[in-house]
This record gives C-alpha cells, structure tokens and sequence, in this order.
C-alpha cells in the first residue's frame, strides 16, 4: 500500500479525459476498515464533507472503532495513455472544501456481478485482479452546471484488502451515487518484476474489463481531441429499450444464410450516401440503408468490430504508420462496450448502445440477421517495446495475456499484434463468455464469427490444444446456443486448423481453402479442376466429419483483409505503399490475375475480361454448397487501388462509394443481386446435407488431365428443376455437349457470364438451348431445367 499512499496536504484536481492539472483540491478515498466482512456490506463509512471518523459495528463483540483518514487523502499524477496528455491541464484555484468537496458513504461492497452494479445500498463496483496489491477505484463525477466532462473532478477510493477483497476480487459499494453520467477507472499495484510477466503501474487510471459503456472522445477522428482517455461508465436510468410487442429474432438456418460482410462507419461515411452529416458512418446510417441490402437479397450481415476500440492508436508515436487512422477496429479496449463513436452526432456511449440496438431491431424487422466480428485474441495494448495500457495489463498482465515464464516474462505474440490474450485461462474464459452472453441478451445480435479463433485453441503457455476449453464453452453454452459461431481458423504462429478446428458439431469456419482454390482455378491455374469441383461441392474432405453439414464451411472469395472482387482480377501484386510499411505488410499469396494490365486501364477488351471474371467468381460463389459471403461493395466493383491491407484509410479506399452503385445499378449490380436471389429461390445450392451420387452428376472423365480447365455438372432437385453448370477457364472456346433435361422439361439459358446486361442474367431463363452449347473464353454458364 506503501506507493499509494501521499501527504493530504497538495492534493490536486484531476480532469478525466486530460489527465493531471496543478489547481489544488481535496481527492477523499475510502476510509480504510479492516473488521468487516468482505463480501457483505456492513455498516457504512462515510467521507467528504470534513467527517473524519469512521463507525463500524463488529460481528463478534460489537466493538466500536475509529478509522484513521488523513492518509486517505493525497495527490495523484495519472497517466493519460498518451504522452502529450500530461500537457493539456487546466490551471485554476482550489474552491473551498465545504462547497465542493463530495460527501460519499461506503460499504464493503460485494464481489458479485464483476463490473458495475446497483443494489440496494448504493452501485457496487468489482473487479478482478490475482496479483494487485493494492487497488484503488478512481470515480469522476459530473459538476453541477457543466456540460463538459473535462470539468468533471477525480475521487479516489482506495481499498482495504482485508475489507474489500473477496478471493480475487476487489469491490466496494458506494451510496448515493448517481445512477448515470459517472466516469470511472481503477489504479491498480502489485509485483514489478516483468520477468515473472508482471505490468503493474499504479500511475494510470485503467478501464474496467467489465464496463458495460465506455466514454472517450465523441466524434470519430476528432483529431482535436486525439489524446482523450477511455474511462468506463454506466446507465442505471434509462427506461429498458423497447424491442416492441411484434419483435422477434429472423432465426434463419445456417444452410439458407447470404452473409454480407460489412463496416459499419464505411458504409455510410462518405458523402454519396447522401445521409445527414450527423448519421453518416453511425449505426443509425445502417438503418437508412437497409434498403439496399434488400435489394442486394442477403439475409445476414457480418459486421467488422463494434467492440470500443481507438481510432487514433497508431498515432501515439511516431512511426511509420502514424498517418493512419484505424477503421477496421481489430484492436479492442473493451469486450462489451459498443463503439460509442458509431453513435449518431457524437451522441457517447449511452446513445451508441440505444442505437446499436435500434439497427439490430431494424435490421431484424426486415428479416436480415446481425453476425458480429470479434476480437478475443488480443486487445490494443500492444507489446512490451510500444505499450499501449488501457486496462488488462495494467489490471493483471500474467493474468490476461499469454507470457514466456522462460525469456523473462516476455509476452507471447500469436495474434501478430504485440500480445496474445490468455483465454484458456479460468478468469478469461469467464470474461469471454460474460462478453458473448451480453451482445446475445442485452443487444440481440444472432452469431460472432471469431476472429484469429485458433489462438482460442492455445493453452495458458502457447501450445495448441486439442480440446480447448473455451471452445468447447462457447459450443455448450445454453444462451448461446442459438447463435451462429464462426471461426477464422488461423492465426499468425501457424495453427492453421481448416477443416480441423475443434467444433463439437457446432463451430463453422472461414473456409480459406475454398478461397485460394476458387481463385486458382477461375483465372485459370492448371491442375486445380478437380479442388474447384470439392469445394463448389461443399468441401466434403474437410468437413464431412462427425455430424459436421456442409453450411459449416463458410464460403468466400473476398473478405476485408485482401483485395477487393475489382482488385482481385485487376492486380497482379500488393499496392500497399499507403500504409507506410514500405509495402511490406499485407500478404503476398494473392492468387490474382490483372487480366494483362496492372491497374486502371482504358483497354475495352481486359475491361470487359475483368468484368466476366467477377460474374464468374460470384456465380461460383453462389452456386456452391456451403454458406456463401460477399464483401461490402464488391457488388459495384469496389477498388482499393491494389490495397490487400487498407486497416487504416478512413477514406474513399475503404467506404462504400453511393454513387458508383447508382452508375452500375442496371449491370454489375443488377447481375450480382439476381444470383443471390436465384440462390435463395433454389435449394439445391444450400443442402442440409452433403451431396451423393443421386445428388449430382459430374460431365467429366477428364480429371486426370493437368492442363483442363473446364468443368461441368448437374445439381439435380427433387421435382425435376435441375440446375446445370459449366465453367470454362480456358483462353478458348469449349463446345460442350448438353445432357437431356428430365423428363417433360426444357433447357432455359439463365446465365451467361459473356453477354452483356441485361442478357447475362435473365430470370425466367432463355429456351431453345440444344444438344451443345459453346462456352466462351473464361465465362460460365447456369441452365435450368423447367416445365
């Protein structure tokens, strides 16, 4: 307690969101009690307002005693996680003590829920730490008549270990606090020695790993205010939201599901959407554009981090990559607040939740399910060399956060990103399925896909599991047991577990080899035929295992990461120099063919190359068994200019480009729109099961052959509405022969990825299709079997 502890004479006003200033004025903690219980809540103690001393009734002898207080009050310097934060204080004279000092009754508290609570004496506080020492709860209350929470001053709350401490959790309950718009941290002490992976600095204030809202700066990339704090807060005053009598979730199966990966604040931050300065780039943006994702015909969005997260984290130092502002969001602050500059005006943390809520029930209204990335494998508080200390590490680093016990306490990294959380740890685990729990009952989303999930697949040292308790949770757990749950099965130390991933029947994946065989074959890798045919045909070697279905492969060609569908087949490398890197970062294993120009090109012949190519990859996208997503713009034709890894452009290259859309609404997107529905409308490309001989006919006796490049094939229905497929990547003509429809029926012509719009698509389908039909240069064609 000894490095908590200060003379009471200087103490000073501390401005949450800045940090320290040298106006003088008294900061009252918690008057250390040492004969209650910890867990119950005792007799309270109050301070503030001159009051001194301390009365307390003893379970064993009702024994009266006194508290000291004077070394309670003391200064305290504060970190403000940046280092000019410490440079923008305000100066002013200490009011007197009677007018402004708070008067504050404590009590021992309870260590259940972690986190904020109100019970019925007052809001209890817990938190968890194994190795503190000491802990200290740091609340800012909000000044009368002021707007501005930089007005806002510091009451420091120290607790007494022997009163307060229940195991390993800290809590104190404190009355007569405002049921809303208070700030809260903690400062927590313990061990220094980093070579036992110890992190401790009770210099700065800390965010609680539990805090259901968070507060920081308002407006996204408000570089004015680039150096805000984080500090968690809570809303105990708000009516509960209003879902409506008529509400239900849309449930669709796993096998019927068209996901739409998408950004949030890129959907709508550029002006072309046409939205009010104040809804663009928020959640309330979403709403106005459902729309569209009708019109599209998708029924599940996957939503890039929503989790609290600092746009401006790469710009604390100077770097290479300091010019950049993080949009994608995999650098998480805390696990169940929503991102509170998403909220519509710079409305805060207690808005963006109500509003996150709004577009989960909009978006539910119009039958579309909400699927949201997460981020569990590491947070943003960077490694050893650049920490970026918010919470976790300062709260329990040994704890939260995979360490080498053999080189010296370092942190492991398997995430790529400095730190890798502990999450088979007992405590993580708990705060991991805390955090599900919470987005499935509080805000109503329908599934998580995980992202860098084979980390979850590392024990406490590092080393892979074969059973990893978290997992197995998360696949057991009663309340998530509606939920989609969808791995990225890989991370940056080499498990990649596709096909392998733990999933106790449940666990989907992100099929990253339907991704790399589609692109090879499509734009035309020899030897690659017979991987196309496994993976359009649900990738049976890798997941007909167990009770495993084949909606469990999650099929894509494009995702966030990587070059966009346009980039894709206008690229032949990695265009990254933006990023600041040298064009070192983004992977180099692409799988892309520029179509004989690299970039812009005002070449007819490869701009209309490029085009089949991109009906070519959506066709076989969509025609596959499995459960498809698409990438956020890729149905206009999006380009990052060559950009594999375009994380930190809150900009054109990352945002939704409205009016691109409006110029290709009647061809591009007109194609893309009507695959997905013809998707929807026919069930032989979802099955619930995997396909057998009576299920489909492959035309070929031509496997053997490296250099063939085409393939075709039959997916035959149950009343005779067969669909056939024939996908040519040859730089030739194919002439192939048409098997006979069923019985009573015709050949319609519905695709023919080598016309033009509007004869590429055509629903009711095209007759007078004969016994061959000549399948152009890269291009594919969709025949259907009707009456």
């Amino acid at each position: 307690m000894d490095a908590f502890l200060s003379s009471p004479k200087t103490p000073k006003m501390i401005h949450p969101l800045i940090g320290e200033s040298n106006a003088k004025f008294p900061l009252f903690s918690a008057l250390s009690n040492r004969d209650s219980g910890a867990s119950s809540f005792g007799t309270s103690r109050i301070i503030g307002m001159g009051l001194l001393l301390s009365k307390k009734v003893s379970d064993s002898n009702m024994k009266r005693t006194v508290s000291k207080t004077w070394d309670c009050l003391r200064p305290r310097t504060t970190n403000a996680y940046g280092r000019h934060a410490q440079d923008r204080v305000l100066e002013e004279e200490a009011p007197q003590i009677a007018e402004t000092s708070p008067s504050l009754k404590v009590l021992p508290g309870q260590a259940f829920p972690l986190g904020v609570s109100e019970v019925e004496n007052g809001i209890n506080f817990a938190i968890f730490s194994q190795h503190a020492t000491a802990v200290v709860l740091c609340l800012f209350l909000p000044q009368r008549g002021k707007k501005d929470r930089m007005d806002d001053l510091m009451v420091e709350l120290t607790l007494d270990a022997d009163v307060n401490r229940t195991g390993d959790i800290w809590h104190i309950c404190v009355e007569d606090l405002p049921r809303s718009n208070v700030l809260y941290g903690y400062r927590i002490d313990g061990p220094r020695g980093w070579h036992q992976g110890h992190r401790f600095d009770n210099s700065t204030v800390l965010i609680d790993p539990y805090a259901k809202l968070v507060e920081g700066r308002r407006f996204f990339g408000d570089a004015s205010n680039k150096w805000s704090k984080f500090l968690g807060t809570y809303d105990f005053d708000s009516l509960p939201f209003d879902w409506g009598d008529n509400y239900k979730v849309p449930s669709i199966p796993e096998k019927d599901l068209v996901i739409y990966e998408m950004n949030v604040r890129a959907f709508t931050a550029d002006k072309s959407s046409g939205l009010d300065p104040n809804v663009r780039g928020s959640y309330l943006g979403v709403i106005e554009k459902i729309p569209h994702l009708l019109d599209l015909g998708i029924n599940a969005v996957e939503l890039l981090p929503v989790f609290e997260f600092d746009e401006f984290e790469f710009q604390r130092r100077p770097n290479p990559r300091d010019h950049m502002i993080n949009t994608w969001g995999y650098s998480t602050i805390n696990f169940f607040a929503p991102m509170s500059r998403y909220a519509s005006a710079g409305g805060g943390p207690i808005k963006a939740s109500r509003e996150f809520k709004e577009m989960v029930k909009a978006l539910h209204g119009a039958g579309i399910e909400v699927i949201i990335d997460v981020v569990y494998n590491h947070t943003n508080e960077a490694d050893d060399e650049n920490p970026y200390t918010t919470s976790f590490r300062g709260i329990d680093n040994k704890v939260y956060y995979m360490v080498d016990l053999n080189n010296e306490g370092q942190l492991l990294n398997f995430s790529g990103c400095g730190n890798t959380l502990n999450c088979n740890h007992p405590m993580v685990m708990e705060l991991i399925l805390d955090s599900l729990r919470h987005w499935v009952i509080e805000y109503h989303v329908d599934g998580f896909r995980f992202d860098l999930a084979s980390v979850l697949c590392r024990g406490t040292d590092g080393s892979p599991l074969n059973a990893p308790p978290i997992i197995r949770a998360i696949a057991k757990d009663d309340i998530l047991s509606r939920c989609k749950i969808i791995a990225e099965p890989w991370d940056c130390g080499g498990l990649y577990l596709v096909g392998r991933f733990p999933n106790w029947d449940r666990w989907a994946e992100w099929n990253g080899k339907y991704r790399d065989d589609l692109r090879r074959f499509i734009k035309g890798d020899p030897g690659t035929k017979g991987n196309f045919a496994t993976r359009v045909a649900g990738s049976s070697d890798l997941y007909k295992v167990n009770k495993r279905k084949p909606y469990h492969s999650v099929n894509f060609v494009i995702a966030h990461d990587g070059f966009t569908l346009y980039d894709l087949v206008s690229y032949n490398s990695k265009h990254n120099n933006a990023n600041g890197e040298g064009g070192k970062d983004g992977t180099n294993d692409n799988f892309s063919w520029n179509c004989g120009f690299e970039g812009e090109t005002a070449d007819a012949k490869i701009k209309a190359l490029r085009s089949r190519q991109m009906k070519n990859f959506h066709l076989a996208l969509m025609c596959s068994q499995g459960t498809p997503m698409m990438l956020m713009g890729d149905e206009y034709g999006h380009t990052r200019y060559g950009n594999n890894n375009s994380y930190g452009h809150d900009t054109a290259i990352n945002h939704f480009l409205w009016g691109q859309l409006d110029s290709r609404k009647r061809d591009r997107f007109r194609f893309f729109k009507e695959v997905i529905k013809f998707r929807r409308m026919h069930h032989v490309f979802g099955r619930e099961n995997f396909l057998d001989k009576k299920d489909v006919t492959w035309h070929e006796d031509n496997w053997d052959n490296y250099e063939s490049k085409f393939l075709a094939f039959t997916l035959h229905a149950n009343n005779g509405g067969d669909i056939y497929l024939a996908f040519n990547t040859h730089d030739f003509f194919v002439k192939v022969a048409i098997p006979s429809p069923p019985a009573n029926r015709r050949w319609f012509r519905v695709v023919d990825t080598n016309l033009e719009s509007p004869k590429d698509f055509v629903s009711e389908g095209v007759p007078g299709i004969g016994s061959a039909y000549n399948v152009a240069p890269y291009s594919s064609i969709l025949l259907e079997a009707k009456l």
